[in-house]
Formats: C-alpha cells, sequence, structure tokens
C-alpha cells in the first residue's frame, strides 16, 4: 500500500507572526521562502498544515 505525499510550499514569510507558526513552519522543513517539501499526507500533517494555511501552498504529488 503506497503512502500518499503532499507537496507543501511556502509563500508567505514569518515574520511578524507567532513563534508556535514559525515552528510549526521548522517543523515541517520549511524555513525559507519558496522552499517545496513532500510530506507524507497523515492528519498530523494536515492539521499542522491547517494552523499556517495562510502560509502555505498545498497540493497533490504526482
Amino acid at each position: 500500500m503506497a503512502k500518499t505525499t503532499i507537496k507543501v510550499t511556502q509563500t508567505g514569510s514569518p515574520i511578524g507572526r507567532h513563534k508556535t507558526q514559525r515552528a510549526t513552519l521548522v517543523g515541517m522543513g520549511l524555513n525559507k521562502m519558496h522552499r517545496t517539501v513532500e510530506l507524507v499526507d497523515t492528519p498530523s500533517t494536515r492539521g499542522m498544515i491547517r494552523k499556517v494555511n495562510h502560509l502555505v501552498q498545498v497540493e497533490e504529488a504526482k
């Protein structure tokens, strides 16, 4: 059974945001603008994305 993955790209700056939002970005492997990472699509990953949805763009990996 193959695990589905999603591509997450940071589109917003964490400057002036709460420390928890910055920590969430770092936890996902994002720390600079326009960086993209592929993450396994799990409920915990979706929760992290929901917390910083105004700073990231999400698409399904192919």
